[in-house]
């Protein structure tokens, strides 16, 4: 097992207790799974083991971190970043005086939309700190050489000197997620064998004392790195006449080439890009075909699809608040019958008879669909199987991991919660993943839709928030038919609580307390 590898899970070893809900509570739903404690991510921040740079360019010396202005100056492998980042701020700012040629929008005091400020990528009072690291070996299934991933997650912070000669901190609206591989298939453990996707999780598991690794330096290496994403609160415009409260979330990944040792612009996984698709008569119907085919729709009920290539995009916008209702907030709006009819641009994608005519060949074919038993459940899967839709689904605005803030002097004035409802609802499946992985066995990969959490955490997680206590999905009888959607019917609430229309038309409502 590399270096790199032993300090993160190190690092998860020592977790004893995570400032949230109740920290015994967070403790013992990402035990193994994630590292979220602020004290831990403090040090191993400040060690400078963990930082961008160390990671990428380890022959550095230096006596702290490196600020923005000479990260992305300094480290060739970041050079095509900023770039490709600046172009999308400027096609979004292009298409949104486009839609309100009437508004403002601008970094900083009296614009109507208040847009990032390109300027802290590039300040030497700005830099990003480690905000959590999270194990991803539940992704094993779209690489299983490398059994998964392990994320170390920045948020992007600015410092700012006081009187006394010391200095606070700002987070900022920006993530950046340096995502390895759980593993170099090449590397040997100390018997010269393989290091086994059952040993990187057993050291996950495992509460072992670890302490002395914390602060190693070490090289992750080139086979190690797999890719940088960034999400990245590009505006806030409060509520007008032309608009409600509105905030965007700019989402881009960044792919290592070996051969150029850079980080290169690349496709976000199943960000289906629906206005190219709806604009093409022959791409809609190849998306189609491809999609309802029985093996491929199997892998589209689970969670698994990987989507081509050619029918994704390289850059999404993640609008939020979104609701429930069908709208182009969405990112398949347009896509299924019904849906603005195909927001002018021809048919839509899917007809209801289409998907049900696929439920039928399907299940014809022995599949056992697990989650998608109807028209609304196969719309809402287009959704959540998205980058864009999973951000806007139980969601903290338009992050599910911004981190605890452990550089804010007052814990009253920062965010205590490290994480959203959806990446605790998540734990268990996670964790029943690594447990399978260290057992030897195959794992079970699926996953159910991003609102509700899967059955198999459902004895830990009743009566919560994530499963079906106070704040969660559950789902709504159809209206004049006396009978729920077949695709959430076993989406339920607690005890003393109701479920609640909370849209329109959504088929889906909230739990809430039972009233007169």
């Amino acid at each position: 097992m590399s270096r790199a590898l032993r300090i993160l899970v190190a690092a998860a070893a020592l977790l004893g207790g995570v400032a949230s809900l109740s920290a015994a509570d967070v403790a013992q739903l990402s035990r193994g799974t994630a590292i979220t404690d602020p004290d831990l991510l403090r040090r191993l921040d400040q060690s400078d083991a963990l930082s961008i740079s160390r990671l990428l360019r380890p022959e550095r010396n230096a006596d702290g971190p490196l600020t923005t202005d000479l990260m992305f100056s300094s480290l060739p492998q970041l050079a095509p970043i900023p770039p490709a980042i600046d172009a999308e701020f400027d096609r979004y700012i292009a298409r949104y005086r486009a839609t309100y040629p009437g508004e403002t929008l601008g970094a900083g005091e009296g614009f109507d939309v208040q847009l990032f400020d390109r300027a802290n990528l590039k300040s030497p009072d700005t830099r990003f700190v480690l905000a959590g690291i999270v194990n991803r070996m539940d992704r094993a299934y779209v690489a299983e050489e490398s059994c998964g991933e392990i994320r170390l997650v920045y948020r992007l912070a600015r410092f700012d000197s006081r009187p006394d000669g010391g200095k606070t901190a700002t987070r900022l609206p920006m993530t950046l997620n340096l995502v390895m591989k759980a593993r170099d298939p090449r590397q040997a453990d100390a018997n010269g064998k393989p290091v086994t996707c059952a040993e990187v999780a057993r050291r996950w598991l495992d509460n072992g004392d670890w302490q002395a690794l914390i602060g190693s330096r070490f090289s992750p290496g080139d086979a190690m790195l797999d890719r940088i994403e960034t999400n990245i609160q590009v505006s806030v415009a409060p509520k007008s006449a032309l608009h409600d409260f509105r905030s965007d979330y700019l989402l881009k990944v960044f792919r290592y080439d070996a051969v150029t040792k850079r980080f290169e612009e690349a496709a976000l996984e199943n960000q289906i890009d629906r206005d190219r698709i709806l604009a093409d008569d022959a791409l809609r119907r190849d998306f189609r075909d491809w999609l309802l085919a029985p093996d491929h729709l199997r892998e589209f009920d689970r969670g698994t699809v990987l989507i081509p290539e050619k029918f994704l995009a390289k850059a999404t916008v993640v609008p939020t608040p979104a609701g429930l209702d069908a709208s182009a907030l969405q990112p398949e709006f347009g896509m299924m019958q019904g849906e603005g009819s195909g927001q002018g641009k021809g048919d839509p994608v899917f007809s209801d008879d289409d998907v049900v005519g696929a439920l039928k060949q399907a299940a014809a074919r022995g599949v056992d669909m697990q989650n998608i038993r109807s028209v609304a459940g196969f719309q809402r899967r287009l959704n959540d199987i998205t980058c864009a839709g999973c951000h806007q689904t139980r969601g903290i605005g338009g992050f599910h991991f911004p981190g605890v803030d452990w550089l804010a002097d007052t814990p009253s004035n920062s965010s205590i919660v490290p994480a959203s409802p959806h990446f605790f609802g998540d734990q268990f499946r996670r964790r029943d993943i690594l447990t399978a992985f260290a057992a030897g066995k195959r794992p079970d990969f699926s996953r159910g839709f991003a609102n509700r959490p899967q059955a198999r955490g459902s004895v830990e997680l009743a009566g919560t928030e994530y499963q079906d206590g106070w704040g969660a999905h559950c789902s709504l009888q159809n209206a004049g038919s006396g009978t729920a959607d077949k695709s959430f019917t076993s989406w339920t609430c607690a005890k003393g609580l109701t479920c609640q229309a909370a849209a329109a038309s959504s088929r889906i409502g909230m739990c809430f307390i039972k009233t007169r």
